[in-house]
C-alpha cells in the first residue's frame, strides 16, 4: 500500500500541509473527483468509504489531471497553484518531498 498513488498524493499533503489536492480520475469506467487534502482523501462525488483502510484512488485509477490548490480549500474561491498536472507532471514534486 506504501506505493500506491492515492497513499503518496496522500503522504505529499501531509508534507504540505498549505496544498489541497483536486484529482480528476476515473474509476472503474465512472469518472471521479477526488479531495486530499492533509493526508486525507474523499470523493466529491461518490460517498467515501468510511473504512480509512479502503482507498479513495484505487491503485486501477486513471489520473485524468491533479490540480494544485492553496490551504484552505474554499470552493467559491479557489486559489490554484497549478492546474491541469499529469501524474507524469506531478511525480517529481512526490519525490521532491520524499514520497
Amino acid at each position: 500500500m506504501t506505493n500506491s498513488i492515492g497513499w503518496r498524493l496522500e503522504q505529499y499533503t501531509l508534507k504540505r500541509p498549505q496544498e489541497v489536492l483536486m484529482v480528476t480520475a476515473e474509476v472503474a469506467g465512472v469518472e471521479d473527483r477526488i479531495a486530499i487534502f492533509r493526508g486525507y482523501s474523499s470523493s466529491l462525488v461518490q460517498s467515501t468509504p468510511f473504512d480509512a483502510d479502503v482507498p479513495v484512488l484505487p491503485d486501477e485509477a486513471e489520473i485524468i489531471s491533479i490540480d494544485r490548490l492553496a490551504a484552505p480549500y474554499n470552493p467559491e474561491n479557489p486559489r490554484y497553484l497549478q492546474q491541469g498536472l499529469t501524474w507524469e507532471a506531478m511525480e517529481p514534486l512526490l519525490l521532491a518531498v520524499g514520497v
